[in-house]
């Protein structure tokens, strides 16, 4: 069974997997007190979450298979927080100049940047086989595809292959996703090569947009990606914290809310 939840479900999904994370194992009553449904419901939730590799069930409840610095599987992100990944994807592609150069991030926000500039005259890299497929077919883009390994599931490219790549290359924007972005640590993410994959495709733009949703703002992930103030642009949703948009601002860097 493979879920298709969004909206109210997505988000039950993500806050019971976090909670799980957060204390090692809870038990279905536990967690049916915390999202405020039934116990029903719950045992329905953790059966789907268990099938995406995040929790254990056992009888009563679930402990939680990912460690406090792991990312969460790119099928329970891919479902949370889809309109504002979509506003957010909008507002790029509007910073976009028709035959522009792009390279774009891997990630569940940056995939919808590769679906919001489908039908736009640009050249296209993108770090990701989600975001190749999704641009395989558009008539108006121009696909050039970076050597690599796939990270399972996320199917981000990484290695020394697409880190040769970029380096080739000079891009005039680079969409950059981000596991944690703050003012005083900048940008980060989890995994280590796709870390560097990152710190590449900053180095070869001239400019630097970061999409991140207002969560990613209260997070630092292990591996350091980019400074605050070597950023151009963050895009991000009306809810991301004022105090750290102002932080950002007080960098130099343009931060458009959608």
């Amino acid at each position: 069974m493979t879920s298709t939840m969004s909206g109210p479900a997505a988000e039950r999904l993500r806050k019971i997997a976090e909670a799980v994370r957060e204390a090692g194992r809870l038990s279905v009553a536990e967690l049916a007190e915390l999202t405020e449904t039934s116990e029903m419901t719950i045992r329905r939730d953790l059966e789907v979450l268990a099938e995406q590799g995040v929790i254990e069930r056992y009888r009563g409840g679930a402990r939680s298979l990912l460690l406090r610095g792991e990312e969460p599987p790119f099928a329970l992100r891919a479902q949370d927080g889809t309109e504002a990944k979509r506003r957010i994807a909008a507002a790029v592609s509007a910073l976009l100049a028709d035959g522009e150069s792009v390279v774009l991030d891997s990630g569940t926000t940056c995939l919808e940047v590769a679906r919001a500039v489908e039908h736009r005259r640009l050249t296209v890299m993108p770090l990701s086989l989600h975001a190749a497929n999704s641009l395989a077919g558009a008539a108006e883009v121009r696909l050039l595809l970076p050597g690599g390994e796939p990270r399972p599931g996320e199917l981000a490219l990484t290695g020394p292959l697409t880190e040769a790549s970029l380096a080739s290359l000079r891009f005039d924007t680079a969409v950059i996703g981000c596991c944690g972005l703050t003012s005083a640590d900048g940008l980060t993410a989890y995994d280590l090569a796709d870390a560097a994959v990152k710190r590449a495709a900053v180095r070869a733009a001239r400019r630097v947009v970061a999409v991140a949703d207002a969560a990613k703002f209260s997070r630092t992930a292990l591996a350091f990606v980019a400074a605050a103030g070597s950023l151009d642009v963050i895009v991000t949703d009306g809810s991301a914290p004022a105090e750290e948009i102002a932080a950002f601002r007080s960098a130099g860097v343009t931060v458009t809310t959608v």
